[in-house]
């Protein structure tokens, strides 16, 4: 295909016969709108973020994701307008999952060689000699459905330390490979992601070595506060670039961790509070479940869904805690919405920014879609045409095979797009595409 195939077939107007409605419940919680836990707080304010920032800054790699915005599309949806954070490029690794693991395995180091060496050791010390010769000594694990794992494996590689990384049956080849080519340890374990889960955490028990989970359970809460923590960088960044905070948010939704992160820091944050939005597959919708039950629940595996990086069927503990406090509402949206969204994203309203989502990357697009072709559902989260909306792009294309066979249409042909010199200009939504 040449340049132009990402512009044809746009996927405009949109009416309901578009796509399936997704099931909207707006939170009846009795927690919500109560402050947050002081814990929860430290891990996601302000001075959290600028800890983040702080350690980023000795990695080569760092660099800003871009803001973009899409107001073709806005016009289209009768928004003002639709911001849209992209972590495809995110430290080399293509998704905002590598500042969450490889964070916490840091911070993890710095404790433990400042214990060890009686002094506190700080982010300019990580590379020396006696720090290294610690890190060396451990071994992290944990669980993925592929970017988590990529984190921590990339965190482990620049320390010196080694990683093992569970993978359920469902995970592709090509993401296995990934983590691999970051020197880790790959064990592959019959079951869900729920169940590699629980295999990293008895391995980590039985071996001693260091568990770097993004879900957390009852004992078991500070390294996946750390992971949310580092994901605060990315919510900084795009503060640092509004004029206006945007009036809603759409965020998908796994364990919760991100949403976490995303919804306490601008809530925290922010003069005027957008309205918060959790967008989930309906196939693995645990904090929809759980804020129907009035409680953090389980749910029993389904049908394996397309958004593979959100089949997730429990909330963490630490994630649930913030999300029930300031989540406006719980969505789910269909497989077909899902694969939608990420061709909306790649096949823009002529004269947007093409975009490369992952399967879960357009997750929050796929809500949005769903909330504005119902009357209903637009009018309970009070969508109109002052509304800016801002979504998280959470993931590129981790499985090129995968993404083309859903799209038909390859990310490096996406990418030609964007080369082709896709104008960047200020608009009204306070956003600057880079």
């Amino acid at each position: 295909m040449g340049i132009q195939s990402a512009f044809i077939k746009p996927l405009y107007p949109f009416t309901d016969s578009d796509h399936e409605v997704g099931v909207l419940s707006i939170n009846q919680l009795p927690q919500y709108g109560l402050a947050l836990d002081a814990e929860d707080a430290v891990h996601v304010d302000l001075e959290a973020a600028r800890q983040v920032e702080q350690l980023l800054r000795h990695c080569p790699a760092y660099r800003t994701t871009p803001l973009h915005s899409l107001p073709r599309l806005a016009a289209e949806l009768g928004l003002r307008g639709i911001l849209v954070k992209d972590e495809s490029t995110r430290l080399g690794l293509g998704s905002f999952k590598a500042l969450g693991g490889a964070y916490a395995v840091i911070r993890t180091v710095i404790v433990e060689a400042s214990r060890a060496l009686k002094r506190q050791i700080e982010p300019k010390n990580l590379l020396d000699a006696p720090v290294r010769s610690i890190a060396a000594s451990l071994t992290f694990a944990c669980a993925t459905d592929g970017n988590h794992g990529k984190s921590v494996a990339a965190g482990a590689r620049m320390l010196g330390a080694r990683a093992v990384i569970f993978v359920h049956q469902g995970v592709s080849a090509e993401r296995v490979d990934a983590i691999k080519a970051l020197g880790a340890e790959v064990r592959r374990v019959v079951g869900t992601y729920d169940d590699s889960v629980a295999e990293a955490a008895r391995a980590c028990s039985a071996n001693g070595w260091a568990a770097i989970s993004d879900t957390s359970w009852p004992g078991y809460t500070t390294v996946p506060r750390w992971v949310a923590q580092g994901y605060t960088a990315m919510v900084r960044e795009v503060c640092n670039e509004l004029r206006d905070p945007p009036t809603h948010v759409f965020v998908q939704a796994g364990v919760g961790g991100l949403a976490a992160a995303v919804l306490g820091h601008l809530a925290l944050t922010l003069e005027r509070r957008p309205r918060f939005v959790i967008v989930e597959p309906e196939r693995a919708a645990c904090l929809h479940a759980s804020s129907l039950a009035g409680h953090r629940v389980a749910i029993a595996p389904a049908e394996p869904t397309v958004m593979s990086m959100l089949e997730c069927y429990e909330p963490s503990l630490v994630a649930w805690s913030v999300i029930a406090k300031l989540a406006d509402a719980f969505l789910t949206v269909s497989e077909s919405d899902g694969i939608r969204a990420m061709r909306q994203f790649a096949r823009p309203v002529q004269g947007d920014t093409p975009i490369v989502a992952g399967e879960s990357g357009g997750a929050g697009l796929a809500g949005l879609l769903s909330v504005v072709a119902n009357r209903v559902d637009r009018q309970a989260l009070g969508l109109d045409r002052e509304s800016v909306v801002l979504l998280f792009n959470t993931e590129g294309a981790t499985d090129d095979s995968v993404y083309r066979s859903l799209l038909g249409i390859g990310p490096d042909e996406v990418r030609s797009c964007i080369r082709a010199g896709i104008s960047s200009k200020k608009d009204h939504a306070g956003s600057v595409d880079q």
